[in-house]
């Protein structure tokens, strides 16, 4: 019985690969691909004059206008899709962006972007691409579409990967600018053919100087008190005033948590408390209050166990800084230690890349990147940083938490 099986088997498979290879043949010597009159004529009277109509200025390579890395006047083309994402996927209506596009269903994706096709012309797209998008043109497009080669030292030429360089305020002919910064407003201002608004009542003044720097209201007491003080450092002395309350660190370095995804528990499917993350919300309010230096403020968040410090404090200070990369969400319940580890320190990467630069390198993990000049060999480079570390997070070994932490 098994003898016969596997003669069986073969035998399937010879057949199988004789008719793959007389369909290969005839699609080969026959110039309309195999298509059936009926399909050469919907493609002929349908769709390829919409196409050459409306869409080829655009997506062709022939013109040499790939919008969207997306060429549309070869089959190969059309199939291998753009930088967003498959134009059609034959017999699957909803899989590719083409029809979403001339449907308008999107208006961040409404293709012709000047006018849109007629419902009939839609409704012969959509029956095209139920038909299974059969298409006789011949041409190989996929390599120039699909496969399009960075220029990595072009990319980094980019304004936001070089360094500032220092300039001289412009000059404000009007007056009215009292600083640096307002010298630069004033010139915006003029090249937009704006006028700089008038100075606020005193009473207004004080409740935005207490919302702005401290994010509560002030007291009918100091109201009155800032209304009372007519000397030339009234403003001055508050806003001094403020700025030295406990407050400030806690109405700004909010904003720093909020980037650095601050949270007291892991989230995810398991879900835990971090014990301790408490002390690195402090940390950064401190830093706030104490008007540290944004330079050594990352530094300390990235590196601080690295640092040399002055005494214990400042070490424990350093320490508790590197709470920015121990606080996170985490798939506590993970089975595979390497997943658990390459997965934390790719959120590690995210944040960090995101906080500190501004940019996405963690999209590098897959694939080099989109947008930004960051392919995915430097991505494991920095990858390979971040799993020479320990992390520590402070999570007992339970059920639902197979990746338990101590201390620091």
């Amino acid at each position: 019985m098994k003898r016969s099986v596997t003669r069986f088997r073969f035998a399937f498979a010879v057949i199988s690969l004789i008719c793959w290879v007389s369909n290969l043949l005839g699609a080969e010597g026959d110039p309309h691909g195999g298509l059936s009159t009926e399909q050469l004529n919907f493609f002929e009277k349908k769709i390829r004059p919409v196409l050459v109509d409306h869409c080829y200025r655009c997506h062709s390579v022939t013109e040499g206008t790939m919008k969207g890395g997306l060429a549309l006047d070869t089959k190969a083309g059309v199939l291998a899709g753009g930088d967003s994402g498959h134009a059609i996927v034959p017999g699957d209506v909803s899989g590719g962006l083409l029809i979403e596009a001339i449907r308008y269903s999107d208006e961040d994706l409404e293709m012709p972007p000047k006018e849109r096709l007629p419902d009939s012309v839609v409704a012969d797209f959509v029956k095209w691409v139920e038909m299974g998008a059969p298409d006789p043109r011949q041409g190989d497009a996929f390599e120039t579409v699909s496969r399009s080669e960075i220029d990595w030292d072009q990319a980094r030429q980019f304004w936001a990967f070089k360094a500032p360089i220092k300039v001289s305020p412009p000059k404000d002919k009007t007056g009215w600018a009292r600083t640096d910064i307002d010298r630069f407003v004033a010139a915006k201002l003029k090249d937009e053919g704006l006028d700089p608004v008038g100075d606020t009542d005193r009473r207004t003044l004080v409740r935005r100087l207490y919302f702005d720097l401290i994010g509560l209201p002030p007291s009918p007491a100091e109201v009155d008190a800032f209304l009372a003080d007519e000397s030339a450092d009234a403003v001055k002395n508050l806003v001094d005033r403020l700025l030295a309350s406990e407050r400030f660190g806690e109405r700004w370095g909010r904003h720093w948590l909020d980037v650095a995804r601050y949270a007291e528990s892991s989230g995810k499917e398991s879900n835990f408390m971090f014990p301790h993350a408490w002390r690195y919300r402090d940390y950064v309010i401190d830093a706030f209050n104490a008007d540290k230096p944004f330079n050594e403020f990352l530094t300390e968040q990235l590196a601080g166990d690295l640092i040399t410090s002055r005494d214990q404090d400042d070490r424990n200070e350093n320490l508790t800084a590197t709470g920015f990369l121990a606080i996170g969400a985490k798939s506590l319940n993970e089975q595979s230690v390497r997943q658990f580890a390459m997965d934390l320190a790719d959120e590690q990467i995210d944040t960090m890349s995101q906080a500190m630069m501004g940019i996405t390198i963690a999209c590098a993990r897959c694939h080099d990147h989109k947008f930004d000049p960051i392919p995915t060999k430097d991505y494991y480079a920095l990858a390979g940083v971040f799993l020479s570390t320990e992390t520590f997070y402070g999570t007992p070994r339970i059920q639902g938490n197979r990746r338990p932490s101590g201390l620091l």
